[in-house]
C-alpha cells in the first residue's frame, strides 16, 4: 500500500522503519516542501515531497504534526482518503485547552471537521516514538503488544488495523472517534505495554477525570 506521511518527526520516522519491510511504500514529507526532507527520506529509503504531495501519495495519510499545524494541513489534496491520525495535545506545546481536558473534545473530532471529506481513524498516538519504531515493548503477559485506534467508519478502521497488525501491533478497536479521548495524552492506557485484553479493560474503565502524572508514562 502506498502511504503519504503529512509530517517528517519520529514518529514518521518510526512508521516508516515499521512499514517498508512489510512492502509498503512510503512518502514524508514537510510544509517546506521536498527540499527540506530529502536527507532524512534517504536515509530511511522512503519517498520526500511537500504535504500536498504527501496527502495524494497513496490510499492512506498520516497526518503527525503539531495541532497548530490542522489549519495549514492540505484539506482538499487529501480529498476522501482514509486518514490515521497520530497527533495529541501537549499543553506545554499548544498552549491550553480546556475542551480537551475533560473528554469532551478529541483532537480526532477536530481534524475530522478540519478534513471533513476524509475518513479519519484515530491510531499509532499512544506510543512513544522509540518503542514504536522498535515494535513495542513486551506487556507483562508477555503476549502482542496492541493499540488502540477509533474510527466513524468500519471500513477505514478494518484498512488500518490491518497497517498497525503490519507494524507488529494487534489493534484493538475503542468505538467511534468520540471515543478516543481513552486514549490521548496522560489516559491510564497511554503508551502503556498492554496486550489487546488488558488494553480493552483499561479503555473501559477509563473516566473523563482519570490522567496519570507525565513520569508515568515517558518511561
Amino acid at each position: 500500500m502506498k502511504i503519504g506521511i503529512v509530517g517528517a518527526g519520529r514518529i514518521a520516522s518510526a512508521l516508516v522503519t515499521r512499514l517498508a519491510p512489510k512492502g509498503h511504500e512510503l512518502m514524508i514529507s514537510n510544509s517546506r516542501g521536498a527540499e527540506a526532507v530529502r536527507e532524512t527520506a534517504e536515509a530511511l529509503g522512503c519517498h520526500g515531497g511537500s504535504a500536498e504531495e504527501a496527502a495524494q501519495f497513496g490510499d492512506v495519510t498520516v497526518v503527525t504534526v503539531p495541532l497548530n499545524a490542522f489549519d495549514t494541513l492540505p484539506a482538499d489534496a487529501i480529498g476522501q482518503r482514509i486518514v490515521i491520525d497520530t497527533c495529541n495535545y501537549y499543553p506545554g506545546r499548544d498552549g491550553v485547552h480546556p475542551e480537551f481536558e475533560g473528554g469532551g473534545e478529541t483532537t480526532s473530532g477536530q481534524l475530522q471537521r478540519k478534513l471533513l471529506k476524509a475518513r479519519v481513524v484515530k491510531a499509532f498516538n499512544s506510543i512513544m516514538s522509540p518503542h514504536l519504531e522498535q515494535g513495542g515493548k513486551t506487556p507483562p503477559s508477555g503476549g502482542t503488544p496492541a493499540l488502540p485506534i477509533a474510527s466513524d467508519d468500519e471500513q477505514a478502521a478494518t484498512v488500518v488495523s490491518q497497517i498497525v497488525r503490519d507494524a507488529g501491533f494487534e489493534p484493538v478497536h475503542a468505538g467511534p472517534l468520540a471515543e478516543s479521548w481513552r486514549f490521548e495524552r496522560a489516559r491510564p492506557v497511554y503508551c502503556r505495554p498492554l496486550d489487546a485484553r488488558a488494553l480493552q479493560a483499561g479503555l473501559a474503565a477509563t473516566r473523563p477525570e482519570d490522567f496519570v502524572p507525565e513520569n508515568s508514562w515517558k518511561d
